[in-house]
Protein backbone atom coordinates (compact mmCIF):
# COMPACT_ATOMS: atom_id res chain seq x y z
CA UNK A 1 0.00 0.00 0.00
CA UNK A 2 2.80 2.38 0.88
CA UNK A 3 4.61 1.60 -2.40
CA UNK A 4 1.46 2.41 -4.38
CA UNK A 5 1.12 5.78 -2.64
CA UNK A 6 4.75 6.64 -3.43
CA UNK A 7 4.24 5.74 -7.11
CA UNK A 8 1.10 7.87 -7.25
CA UNK A 9 2.99 10.81 -5.77
CA UNK A 10 5.83 10.43 -8.29
CA UNK A 11 3.36 10.30 -11.16
CA UNK A 12 1.46 13.38 -10.04
CA UNK A 13 4.58 15.51 -9.46
CA UNK A 14 5.40 16.00 -13.17
CA UNK A 15 1.74 16.82 -13.85
CA UNK A 16 1.75 19.43 -11.11
CA UNK A 17 5.01 20.87 -12.40
CA UNK A 18 3.56 21.14 -15.91
CA UNK A 19 0.45 22.82 -14.52
CA UNK A 20 2.60 25.40 -12.73
CA UNK A 21 4.53 26.04 -15.95
CA UNK A 22 1.37 26.88 -17.92
CA UNK A 23 1.09 30.57 -18.72
CA UNK A 24 3.56 33.30 -17.84
CA UNK A 25 4.41 35.08 -14.63
CA UNK A 26 2.53 38.29 -13.85
CA UNK A 27 5.99 39.80 -13.35
CA UNK A 28 6.68 39.39 -17.07
CA UNK A 29 3.51 41.04 -18.38
CA UNK A 30 2.79 43.82 -15.86
CA UNK A 31 4.52 46.63 -14.00
CA UNK A 32 3.76 48.14 -10.60
CA UNK A 33 2.70 51.71 -11.20
CA UNK A 34 5.12 54.18 -9.66
CA UNK A 35 8.03 51.73 -9.83
CA UNK A 36 9.64 53.11 -12.97
CA UNK A 37 12.91 54.18 -14.53
CA UNK A 38 13.88 57.78 -15.30
CA UNK A 39 15.85 59.02 -18.29
CA UNK A 40 18.87 61.26 -17.70
CA UNK A 41 20.81 63.41 -20.16
CA UNK A 42 23.85 65.65 -20.04
CA UNK A 43 26.35 67.54 -22.19
CA UNK A 44 30.07 67.02 -21.73
CA UNK A 45 33.54 66.92 -23.23
CA UNK A 46 35.72 63.95 -24.12
CA UNK A 47 39.48 64.55 -24.06
CA UNK A 48 42.53 62.44 -24.84
CA UNK A 49 41.63 61.60 -28.45
CA UNK A 50 44.43 60.95 -30.93
CA UNK A 51 43.60 63.63 -33.47
CA UNK A 52 40.12 62.20 -34.10
CA UNK A 53 38.12 64.81 -32.20
CA UNK A 54 36.03 67.74 -33.38
CA UNK A 55 37.39 70.40 -35.73
CA UNK A 56 36.94 73.59 -33.74
CA UNK A 57 36.28 75.57 -36.92
CA UNK A 58 33.33 73.31 -37.79
CA UNK A 59 32.09 72.79 -34.22
CA UNK A 60 31.92 76.19 -32.48
CA UNK A 61 30.07 74.67 -29.50
CA UNK A 62 33.10 72.47 -28.82
CA UNK A 63 35.41 75.52 -28.79
CA UNK A 64 33.09 77.47 -26.50
CA UNK A 65 32.77 74.53 -24.10
CA UNK A 66 36.53 74.00 -24.07
CA UNK A 67 37.23 77.65 -23.33
CA UNK A 68 34.57 77.73 -20.61
CA UNK A 69 36.00 74.62 -18.97
CA UNK A 70 39.55 76.00 -19.05
CA UNK A 71 38.43 79.33 -17.54
CA UNK A 72 36.76 77.47 -14.67
CA UNK A 73 40.12 75.75 -14.14
CA UNK A 74 41.86 79.15 -13.99
CA UNK A 75 43.28 79.15 -17.54
CA UNK A 76 42.57 82.29 -19.61
CA UNK A 77 41.99 81.41 -23.28
CA UNK A 78 39.70 84.22 -24.42
CA UNK A 79 42.11 85.61 -27.05
CA UNK A 80 43.76 82.29 -27.87
CA UNK A 81 43.27 80.56 -31.22
CA UNK A 82 42.67 76.95 -30.28
CA UNK A 83 43.39 74.33 -32.96
CA UNK A 84 43.33 71.07 -31.00
CA UNK A 85 41.59 68.01 -32.45
CA UNK A 86 41.87 65.90 -29.32
CA UNK A 87 38.56 67.10 -27.82
CA UNK A 88 34.99 66.17 -28.76
CA UNK A 89 31.64 67.47 -27.57
CA UNK A 90 29.30 64.63 -26.61
CA UNK A 91 25.82 63.93 -25.31
CA UNK A 92 25.72 61.62 -22.31
CA UNK A 93 22.60 59.55 -21.55
CA UNK A 94 21.75 57.14 -18.76
CA UNK A 95 18.78 55.40 -17.15
CA UNK A 96 18.12 55.87 -13.45
CA UNK A 97 16.70 52.59 -12.05
CA UNK A 98 13.79 52.69 -9.60
CA UNK A 99 14.76 52.93 -5.93
CA UNK A 100 18.38 53.79 -6.87
CA UNK A 101 20.09 54.93 -3.68
CA UNK A 102 22.49 57.83 -3.43
CA UNK A 103 25.98 56.64 -4.32
CA UNK A 104 24.79 53.79 -6.57
CA UNK A 105 26.43 53.48 -9.99
CA UNK A 106 24.75 53.33 -13.40
CA UNK A 107 26.01 52.75 -16.93
CA UNK A 108 26.21 55.73 -19.27
CA UNK A 109 26.26 56.06 -23.07
CA UNK A 110 28.38 58.70 -24.80
CA UNK A 111 27.61 59.92 -28.35
CA UNK A 112 29.56 62.45 -30.43
CA UNK A 113 27.82 65.66 -31.49
CA UNK A 114 30.33 67.25 -33.88
CA UNK A 115 32.52 65.89 -36.66
CA UNK A 116 34.67 63.67 -34.45
CA UNK A 117 35.91 60.57 -36.29
CA UNK A 118 36.54 58.24 -33.37
CA UNK A 119 36.11 58.32 -29.58
CA UNK A 120 38.53 55.48 -28.91
CA UNK A 121 40.95 56.24 -26.08
CA UNK A 122 38.98 59.25 -24.84
CA UNK A 123 38.05 60.18 -21.29
CA UNK A 124 34.77 61.82 -20.35
CA UNK A 125 35.15 64.78 -18.01
CA UNK A 126 32.75 65.34 -15.11
CA UNK A 127 29.27 65.67 -16.65
CA UNK A 128 26.08 66.37 -14.65
CA UNK A 129 23.10 64.26 -15.78
CA UNK A 130 19.70 65.89 -15.48
CA UNK A 131 16.16 64.56 -15.51
CA UNK A 132 13.09 65.93 -17.26
CA UNK A 133 12.56 68.37 -14.36
CA UNK A 134 15.98 69.97 -14.86
CA UNK A 135 17.41 68.62 -11.59
CA UNK A 136 20.78 66.85 -11.48
CA UNK A 137 20.36 63.23 -10.45
CA UNK A 138 23.76 61.75 -11.37
CA UNK A 139 27.29 62.70 -12.40
CA UNK A 140 29.28 60.80 -15.04
CA UNK A 141 33.00 60.52 -15.70
CA UNK A 142 35.43 57.85 -16.87
CA UNK A 143 37.29 56.06 -19.63
CA UNK A 144 35.29 55.31 -22.78
CA UNK A 145 34.85 51.81 -24.17
CA UNK A 146 34.25 51.95 -27.94
CA UNK A 147 32.83 48.87 -29.67
CA UNK A 148 33.55 49.97 -33.25
CA UNK A 149 36.70 50.95 -35.08
CA UNK A 150 37.76 52.59 -38.33
CA UNK A 151 41.02 52.25 -40.27
CA UNK A 152 41.75 54.23 -43.41
CA UNK A 153 44.53 54.15 -45.96
CA UNK A 154 45.31 55.95 -49.18
CA UNK A 155 42.98 53.87 -51.34
CA UNK A 156 40.56 52.09 -49.01
CA UNK A 157 39.10 52.11 -45.52
CA UNK A 158 37.66 49.54 -43.12
CA UNK A 159 35.07 50.27 -40.43
CA UNK A 160 33.11 48.17 -37.97
CA UNK A 161 30.29 49.34 -35.77
CA UNK A 162 29.97 53.01 -34.80
CA UNK A 163 33.24 54.43 -33.41
CA UNK A 164 31.54 57.73 -32.48
CA UNK A 165 29.43 56.06 -29.78
CA UNK A 166 30.79 54.56 -26.57
CA UNK A 167 29.80 53.33 -23.12
CA UNK A 168 31.19 53.69 -19.63
CA UNK A 169 30.32 50.78 -17.36
CA UNK A 170 29.32 52.10 -13.93
CA UNK A 171 30.41 55.52 -15.13
CA UNK A 172 27.62 57.45 -13.41
CA UNK A 173 27.14 58.03 -9.68
CA UNK A 174 23.63 58.74 -8.36
CA UNK A 175 23.58 62.04 -6.48
CA UNK A 176 19.83 62.43 -5.89
CA UNK A 177 17.21 59.78 -5.10
CA UNK A 178 13.69 59.72 -6.53
CA UNK A 179 11.39 59.57 -3.52
CA UNK A 180 8.75 56.82 -3.68
CA UNK A 181 7.36 55.32 -0.48
CA UNK A 182 5.83 51.97 -1.41
CA UNK A 183 4.73 51.18 2.14
CA UNK A 184 2.57 54.31 2.34
CA UNK A 185 0.27 53.21 -0.50
CA UNK A 186 -3.14 51.96 0.58
CA UNK A 187 -3.85 50.49 -2.85
CA UNK A 188 -1.33 49.42 -5.44
CA UNK A 189 -1.94 49.16 -9.16
CA UNK A 190 -0.59 46.80 -11.80
CA UNK A 191 -0.23 48.09 -15.35
CA UNK A 192 -0.26 45.56 -18.21
CA UNK A 193 2.39 46.11 -20.86
CA UNK A 194 -0.05 44.93 -23.54
CA UNK A 195 -3.50 46.21 -22.50
CA UNK A 196 -6.29 43.66 -22.94
CA UNK A 197 -9.65 43.20 -21.20
CA UNK A 198 -9.39 39.41 -21.03
CA UNK A 199 -5.84 39.40 -19.70
CA UNK A 200 -6.65 41.99 -17.04
CA UNK A 201 -9.62 39.93 -15.84
CA UNK A 202 -7.55 36.74 -15.78
CA UNK A 203 -4.86 38.43 -13.69
CA UNK A 204 -7.44 39.65 -11.19
CA UNK A 205 -9.00 36.17 -10.93
CA UNK A 206 -5.62 34.48 -10.37
CA UNK A 207 -4.72 36.93 -7.59
CA UNK A 208 -8.11 36.54 -5.90
CA UNK A 209 -7.77 32.74 -6.01
CA UNK A 210 -4.35 32.99 -4.38
CA UNK A 211 -5.31 35.40 -1.56
CA UNK A 212 -8.98 36.26 -1.07
CA UNK A 213 -11.90 37.64 -3.09
CA UNK A 214 -11.62 41.40 -3.49
CA UNK A 215 -7.81 41.47 -3.36
CA UNK A 216 -7.60 42.44 -7.04
CA UNK A 217 -10.02 44.23 -9.34
CA UNK A 218 -9.56 44.98 -13.03
CA UNK A 219 -10.56 48.60 -13.68
CA UNK A 220 -9.60 48.91 -17.37
CA UNK A 221 -7.72 46.93 -20.06
CA UNK A 222 -4.35 47.89 -18.61
CA UNK A 223 -4.95 48.36 -14.88
CA UNK A 224 -5.57 46.04 -11.93
CA UNK A 225 -6.02 47.61 -8.49
CA UNK A 226 -4.54 45.60 -5.60
CA UNK A 227 -5.54 45.74 -1.97
CA UNK A 228 -3.12 43.79 0.23
CA UNK A 229 -4.61 41.33 2.73
CA UNK A 230 -4.55 42.31 6.38
CA UNK A 231 -1.67 39.99 7.24
CA UNK A 232 0.50 41.42 4.41
CA UNK A 233 -0.51 45.09 4.52
CA UNK A 234 2.55 46.01 6.56
CA UNK A 235 4.85 44.13 4.18
CA UNK A 236 4.07 45.25 0.59
CA UNK A 237 7.29 43.74 -0.75
CA UNK A 238 6.30 40.24 0.36
CA UNK A 239 2.80 40.77 -1.08
CA UNK A 240 4.09 41.93 -4.47
CA UNK A 241 6.63 39.09 -4.54
CA UNK A 242 3.86 36.51 -4.27
CA UNK A 243 1.76 38.35 -6.84
CA UNK A 244 4.62 38.53 -9.37
CA UNK A 245 5.22 34.79 -9.23
CA UNK A 246 1.61 33.87 -10.04
CA UNK A 247 1.08 32.54 -13.56
CA UNK A 248 -1.60 33.57 -16.01
CA UNK A 249 -2.31 32.84 -19.67
CA UNK A 250 -2.36 36.23 -21.46
CA UNK A 251 -4.79 36.78 -24.30
CA UNK A 252 -4.07 38.69 -27.48
CA UNK A 253 -5.95 39.89 -30.52
CA UNK A 254 -5.37 38.24 -33.87
CA UNK A 255 -2.80 40.36 -35.69
CA UNK A 256 -0.51 40.04 -38.70
CA UNK A 257 2.50 42.37 -38.67
CA UNK A 258 4.31 43.04 -41.96
CA UNK A 259 7.63 44.83 -42.44
CA UNK A 260 7.72 45.65 -46.14
CA UNK A 261 11.31 46.91 -46.06
CA UNK A 262 12.79 43.61 -44.86
CA UNK A 263 10.01 41.26 -46.00
CA UNK A 264 9.36 39.96 -42.46
CA UNK A 265 5.89 38.57 -41.67
CA UNK A 266 4.83 37.78 -38.09
CA UNK A 267 1.46 36.16 -37.32
CA UNK A 268 -0.23 35.78 -33.96
CA UNK A 269 -1.51 32.45 -32.69
CA UNK A 270 -5.17 33.45 -33.16
CA UNK A 271 -4.93 34.42 -36.85
CA UNK A 272 -7.54 32.62 -38.96
CA UNK A 273 -8.53 32.80 -42.61
CA UNK A 274 -11.71 31.93 -44.49
CA UNK A 275 -11.68 29.85 -47.65
CA UNK A 276 -10.46 31.88 -50.63
CA UNK A 277 -9.22 31.25 -54.17
CA UNK A 278 -5.87 32.81 -55.09
CA UNK A 279 -4.09 33.26 -58.41
CA UNK A 280 -0.67 34.88 -58.43
CA UNK A 281 1.60 35.70 -61.34
CA UNK A 282 4.22 38.26 -62.29
CA UNK A 283 5.22 39.83 -65.58
CA UNK A 284 8.94 39.22 -66.03
CA UNK A 285 10.96 40.77 -68.88
CA UNK A 286 14.51 39.50 -69.37
CA UNK A 287 16.87 41.40 -71.69
CA UNK A 288 20.23 39.83 -72.54
CA UNK A 289 22.94 41.70 -74.40
CA UNK A 290 25.53 39.54 -76.26
CA UNK A 291 27.51 41.85 -78.57
CA UNK A 292 29.61 40.19 -81.26
CA UNK A 293 32.79 41.35 -83.01
CA UNK A 294 32.73 41.53 -86.85
CA UNK A 295 36.15 41.52 -88.54
CA UNK A 296 37.00 42.02 -92.26
CA UNK A 297 38.36 39.21 -94.38
CA UNK A 298 42.07 38.55 -94.48
CA UNK A 299 44.13 40.90 -96.70
CA UNK A 300 41.12 43.18 -97.31
CA UNK A 301 42.03 46.84 -97.80
CA UNK A 302 38.82 48.75 -96.88
CA UNK A 303 37.33 46.70 -94.03
CA UNK A 304 37.29 47.67 -90.35
CA UNK A 305 36.59 45.78 -87.16
CA UNK A 306 33.17 46.58 -85.68
CA UNK A 307 31.06 45.50 -82.70
CA UNK A 308 27.63 44.24 -83.76
CA UNK A 309 24.91 44.40 -81.05
CA UNK A 310 22.84 41.30 -80.35
CA UNK A 311 19.82 41.66 -78.02
CA UNK A 312 17.58 38.85 -76.77
CA UNK A 313 14.26 39.82 -75.12
CA UNK A 314 12.24 37.19 -73.23
CA UNK A 315 8.81 37.88 -71.72
CA UNK A 316 7.28 35.63 -69.04
CA UNK A 317 3.66 36.46 -68.25
CA UNK A 318 3.29 33.72 -65.64
CA UNK A 319 1.09 31.59 -67.86
CA UNK A 320 1.84 28.46 -65.85
CA UNK A 321 0.32 30.01 -62.71
CA UNK A 322 -3.12 28.62 -61.95
CA UNK A 323 -5.92 29.51 -59.57
CA UNK A 324 -5.44 27.84 -56.18
CA UNK A 325 -7.81 27.41 -53.27
CA UNK A 326 -6.65 28.24 -49.74
CA UNK A 327 -8.90 26.25 -47.42
CA UNK A 328 -10.33 27.59 -44.17
CA UNK A 329 -7.70 27.38 -41.44
CA UNK A 330 -8.74 26.50 -37.88
CA UNK A 331 -5.17 26.84 -36.58
CA UNK A 332 -2.08 28.92 -37.30
CA UNK A 333 -0.22 25.82 -38.47
CA UNK A 334 -2.90 25.19 -41.11
CA UNK A 335 -2.58 28.77 -42.32
CA UNK A 336 1.21 28.54 -42.62
CA UNK A 337 0.95 25.18 -44.40
CA UNK A 338 -1.60 26.57 -46.86
CA UNK A 339 0.49 29.66 -47.67
CA UNK A 340 3.64 27.57 -48.14
CA UNK A 341 1.73 25.27 -50.50
CA UNK A 342 1.26 28.20 -52.87
CA UNK A 343 5.02 28.19 -53.49
CA UNK A 344 5.56 31.93 -53.20
CA UNK A 345 8.22 34.06 -51.59
CA UNK A 346 7.85 36.49 -48.68
CA UNK A 347 7.44 39.53 -50.95
CA UNK A 348 4.55 37.99 -52.89
CA UNK A 349 3.05 36.64 -49.65
CA UNK A 350 2.84 40.20 -48.29
CA UNK A 351 0.79 41.26 -51.30
CA UNK A 352 -1.44 38.18 -51.03
CA UNK A 353 -2.12 38.79 -47.32
CA UNK A 354 -3.08 42.38 -48.07
CA UNK A 355 -5.41 41.21 -50.84
CA UNK A 356 -6.97 38.56 -48.56
CA UNK A 357 -7.58 41.24 -45.93
CA UNK A 358 -9.19 43.50 -48.54
CA UNK A 359 -11.45 40.60 -49.55
CA UNK A 360 -12.59 40.19 -45.93
CA UNK A 361 -11.23 36.65 -45.59
CA UNK A 362 -8.41 37.42 -43.13
CA UNK A 363 -9.87 37.33 -39.63
CA UNK A 364 -7.15 39.43 -38.03
CA UNK A 365 -5.76 42.96 -37.88
CA UNK A 366 -3.17 43.68 -40.56
CA UNK A 367 -0.42 46.07 -39.43
CA UNK A 368 2.18 47.28 -41.92
CA UNK A 369 5.34 48.79 -40.43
Amino acid sequence: MRLILILLMLLTLPMAARADEDGVRIKDIANVEGVRENMLIGYGLVVGLKGTGDSLTNSPFTEQSLKGMLERMGVNTRDANLKTKNVAAVMVTATLPPFAAQGARVDVTVSAMGDAKNLMGGTLLVTPLMGADGEVYAVAQGQLAVGGFEAQGAATSVSKGVPTSARIANGGIVEREVNFNLASLNNMRLSLRNPDFTTAQRVAEVINDEFAPGTARATDPSGIVLSAPTNLRADPVAFLTRVEQLRVMPDQIARVVIDEQSGVIVMGANVRISQVAIAQGNLTIKITETPQVSQPDAFSEGGTTQVVPRTDVQVDEGGDKKLGILAETPTLQDLVTGLNALGIGPRDMITILQAIKAAGALQADLEVL
